[in-house]
């Protein structure tokens, strides 16, 4: 395998420059997914497009059980060096590379029985990609879903790699207040919004969680007034952005905010117009996955470079192919590759040699996942016989 991979180091680095210099936002992957389908159809390959949005998926092997890859495809949009643009600052264009290089040293490797199914989603940023893809159904066929992210050098040191990593949940509210404008010196003829905001900081301050499980929920825009210093602005507009490491935790405190901004709403006689912007789940990891993928580790860089399983609050959509199909196991590999000096920085670099390195890890652990759901499918055929001979007996 290593062998295979020297011999592809060339092609992979020039897939990984071509997808970095070719950044796109979310949903508008375009580009993107016809150089993907394109490159797969001349190694080979049969990708299939999703129908209604951008992305693509593609199998190797044949028959049950189908194990899984995921690859996300967007680019951040920010300003970079003065100028507003489409910017891979998250690691997508490496993610997408070794997802590639997964396909092209399968091809290196002898036949093997079941499905290996390799998925390039979309909007990842926008936190509804994975659902998107969800209803593509190319999720309910799956044993194992395995997934990779770069991760900073602060959370784990270049050269070592993780098992899984355990995202927190994330929400966003963006909220409206809706009262009526004033004369300044006639406060009690309206509503002032800006104490309406004041009030709903407050209210977050006042709300308790478990101190064990980490989280945070905190005001991060508020807009309200004009030009003119002698209105009072009865209008405003904001946001309130939530973190939980854990499901649980994050349901109760968004029904105790939502609740509490009823009650500003009522004390304060204004309209407060309250809609979710971003919902992500936290981790559900497998702990079956994470051993699979813990053992790819150790059989592609040795025991001295797996480290400990990644607790980090940054949210990632993957975690919603748990969730939402509880019958797929999932686990993420984190791939310590000097990640500087942070993720959805301008500036993002890392350490491009070790995507090599996951490519390797990643394509053990399907091939791993692979073998394990066989056993399980071929024991779970023996237990059904033997008691069918039972019963006949």
């Amino acid at each position: 395998m290593k062998q295979a991979l020297q011999g592809l180091e060339l092609q992979i680095q020039s897939i990984f420059h071509y997808l970095h210099n070719h950044p796109e936002i979310s949903w508008h992957e375009y580009e993107t997914t016809k150089y993907i389908y394109k490159l797969l159809q001349l190694e080979g390959f049969k990708p299939i497009l999703f129908k209604d949005c951008t992305g693509l998926y593609v199998d190797v092997g044949e028959g049950t059980p189908v194990v899984g890859l995921r690859a996300d495809m967007d680019a951040l949009w920010q300003e970079v060096d003065g100028q507003m643009k489409a910017n891979h600052s998250c690691g997508h264009d490496g993610h997408m590379t070794m997802a590639i290089g997964v396909l092209l040293l399968l091809k290196h490797i002898p036949a093997f029985e079941g499905t290996i199914r390799v998925i390039f989603q979309p909007a990842e940023e926008k936190g509804a990609g994975a659902l998107k893809v969800l209803e593509q159904g190319v999720i309910d066929p799956l044993t194992y879903l395995f997934g990779v992210h770069v991760r900073p050098i602060q959370e784990i040191a270049d050269g070592n790699y993780s098992p899984a990593i355990f995202h927190g949940a994330a929400m966003a509210f963006e909220g409206e207040i809706i009262g009526e404008d004033a004369h300044a010196a006639r406060p009690h003829l309206g509503q002032n919004a800006i104490e309406v905001g004041w009030a709903i900081v407050q209210m977050l301050a006042s709300i308790h969680h478990d101190p064990l499980i980490p989280a945070s929920y905190k005001l991060t825009k508020f807009q309200a007034g004009g030009d003119a210093s002698n209105i009072i602005p009865g209008k405003a507009l904001f946001s309130i952005d939530i973190r939980a490491q854990r499901n649980d935790v994050m349901y109760k405190l968004c029904e105790q905010i939502k609740e509490r901004i009823g009650q500003i709403a009522s004390l304060y006689k204004v309209h407060i117009e309250l809609k979710e912007s971003v919902n992500i789940v936290g981790a559900e990891v497998d702990n079956e996955a994470m051993c699979i993928m813990k053992d790819a580790i150790v059989d592609s860089v040795g025991e001295a470079c797996l480290a400990q399983a990644i607790h980090t609050p940054g949210g990632e959509d993957f975690h919603y192919y748990a969730v939402k199909r509880p019958s797929v196991k999932t686990a993420m590999l984190g791939l310590g590759c000097g990640v500087t000096p942070g993720l959805h920085h301008p500036h993002m670099t890392f350490n491009e040699e070790r995507l090599l390195t996951g490519i390797e890890i990643l394509t053990r652990a399907v091939l791993s996942g692979l073998q394990n759901a066989k056993t399980k499918e071929v024991n779970e055929y023996a237990r059904i016989n033997s008691g069918e001979k039972i019963r006949n007996n």
